[in-house]
């Protein structure tokens, strides 16, 4: 795979696979990797034929972080360069987000920096027994980006995560899946495989019910039960209106396995 494009996007049927795909640095991000993270998270976003989005990263490694590299000019230079990278990652992460599409992170090698918050931000991720995550960001005097700060704490509790956070200790794959950082742990050479085995499971789900399940838990920290006893109320309502909801209930009445469409 030719290294001089940053991320690649490929369609596998209804998944989409977006590959970090600089090797050679471990897959850091620099300011092109993460404007192609956000172009390609913009093409999935505008195809309503996806049905799920497996991110990768090619070689050794899922995502050493920022590429530290790019940071070591003024401090004018690096609050640029800084924001060059953040600016495009965020607006990318927003736009899978916001999409019903579910996302499923593919973990190996140094899963560090953004690249852990990044997989935190995928709805399922599996891990191959050489990964390795560090949230490395107070290892250089910063603080989390990528949506670190959302999604640690609303996975693992607030008192875990700043331990995590303050004291960047690496976490190895089974001791991630012990935290919930991750679904699965699968043998190294097993995780492509696995990985696509979940993606076309959830390929095959009611994806805009799946949406709303995710907008539904985002939720739920900030409402008050009656708030979010009424959004439950109306992500029901809408379900309801969906060709998918007619043939699970088809199918549940006729014992066979429901052919959903993502509609």
């Amino acid at each position: 795979m030719p290294e001089t494009v940053p991320v690649l996007l490929a369609r596998q049927g209804p998944i989409a696979r977006i590959r970090f795909n600089r090797p050679a640095a471990l897959n850091a991000l620099d300011e092109a990797t993460a404007v192609a993270f956000r172009d390609a998270c913009r093409a999935v976003a505008a195809d309503r034929s996806v049905r799920c989005v497996l991110v990768e990263g090619e070689g050794r490694a899922f995502m050493a972080g920022g590429d530290i590299g790019r940071f070591g000019g003024t401090p004018d230079e690096s609050a640029a360069a800084v924001s060059d990278i953040i600016l495009p990652l965020h607006d990318g992460l927003l736009t899978l987000r916001r999409q019903d599409a579910p996302v499923v992170a593919a973990l190996q090698g140094a899963v560090a920096g953004a690249g852990m918050s990044l997989a935190l931000a995928c709805d399922l991720a599996i891990a191959a027994e050489d990964a390795r995550f560090v949230f490395a960001y107070t290892a250089i005097g910063t603080t989390p980006d990528g949506s670190g700060s959302f999604f640690l704490p609303r996975l693992v509790g607030l008192r875990r995560a700043m331990e995590i956070a303050l004291l960047g200790e690496p976490i190895n794959a089974a001791r991630a899946l012990e935290l919930g950082l991750v679904s699965q742990v699968v043998p190294t050479v097993d995780l492509e495989s696995a990985a696509l085995a979940l993606a076309e499971r959830l390929a095959a789900g009611p994806t805009a019910a799946y949406g709303r399940v995710r907008r539904l838990y985002e939720r739920s920290f900030g409402a008050t039960l009656a708030d979010q006893l009424e959004a439950e109320r109306e992500a029901f309502m809408a379900s309801t209106r969906t060709r998918d909801f007619a043939e699970g209930c088809r199918a549940f009445t006729e014992k066979r396995r429901p052919q959903f469409h993502g509609e």
